[in-house]
């Protein structure tokens, strides 16, 4: 005599629900913080050419007002950046701050991938643009 037991399966969908959903807000949360990461490397970019066209269109004044032209260029250009953690630097390669002298501004910015509360991944952001002096 054989006995058909009929097992329950009623919470089969829940469990499995249960564990793609948590993958898919996983991955969801993952490319918001990728998608963050590349706004904040797409402004570095920006405010490192920035500051180079401002240090070498004010070169006339100097190096001391192309090296806070480039500075502030840089800075304001990426307002959505914290600006306590960003670091501008404007060096002439060459030594020489003269006309027709490369002038370069290389900006730098901390980045961290964090998934609920896990820092999966982190360093700096950094961009550099060389001009010729005017």
């Amino acid at each position: 005599m054989r006995l058909h037991i009929r097992k329950r399966q009623e919470g089969q969908a829940l469990v499995e629900f249960t564990i793609v959903a948590t993958l898919l807000i996983l991955l969801l949360l993952g490319i918001a913080q990728f998608g963050i990461v590349w706004n904040n490397y797409v402004s570095v970019t920006q405010a490192a050419r920035e500051g180079a066209r401002r240090a070498v269109v004010k070169g006339s004044e100097g190096q001391a007002a192309m090296v806070q032209h480039g500075t502030d260029g840089a800075r304001t250009s990426a307002p959505s950046l914290n600006q306590a953690l960003m670091g501008v630097s404007v060096t002439a390669p060459s030594g020489s701050w003269a006309q027709g002298e490369p002038i370069k501004v290389t900006v730098t910015y901390p980045y961290k991938v964090d998934l609920l509360g896990f820092a999966f991944k982190q360093g700096t952001l950094s961009s550099s643009t060389t001009m010729r002096r005017e």
